[in-house]
């Protein structure tokens, strides 16, 4: 009986909520950008010039001002990879396109910058970029994982995070900053 009623209670929960089945939809570009894309459409050339100079000086000048800020493929990528282990929330910050799915990073392979104990017997492990990971679970390492050491982390089912230590069976673990 409680678990069929606890199975309806996350059953209902899922289809309920409409955030949940919404489709994505796709983010408008700034208004900036529109108005400069808007410029090709003019037939007259000497109008489609004008419009040109005077809505590149507005994007220029919303770029300097921090509004509108412009990334290309690699530095996304590079971006992902920095928040890696972090649950953001998806605003479609990252370009939102079809091929967002494909370039998710799902594993990282990195080394341990620092490495120490800390409760009973759990590891905090720092990594060269500054990511702090804190294991969640009560594995035991065979080996004290130690500066310099290969580093694997990995995507884990319901957004948990496995991670092997040089070579070590994987752990669990959270990042934490």
């Amino acid at each position: 009986m409680r678990v069929a009623l606890v199975a309806t209670m996350v059953g209902l929960t899922f289809t309920s909520n409409p955030a949940l089945a919404k489709d994505k939809e796709p983010v408008a570009p700034p208004a900036a950008y529109q108005k400069l894309a808007a410029c090709k459409d003019l037939a007259d050339p000497a109008a489609r010039l004008a419009c040109y100079d005077r809505e590149v000086a507005d994007f220029a000048k919303a770029t300097a001002a921090g509004d509108i800020v412009i990334a290309d493929r690699a530095t996304v990528r590079e971006t992902r990879r920095g928040l890696f282990g972090f649950t953001l929330p998806r605003i479609n910050l990252f370009g939102g396109g079809k091929d967002e799915d494909k370039e998710e990073v799902k594993e990282i392979e990195s080394t341990i910058s620092s490495a120490r104990q800390f409760g009973y017997g759990s590891w905090r492990i720092t990594l060269p970029d500054g990511a702090v990971w804190e294991q969640t679970d009560s594995q035991r390492l065979v080996m004290d994982p130690r500066t310099g050491q290969k580093i694997r982390i990995r995507k884990a089912a319901l957004g948990s995070y496995m991670v092997n230590v040089d070579g070590q069976p994987a752990i669990r673990m959270r990042r934490v900053q």
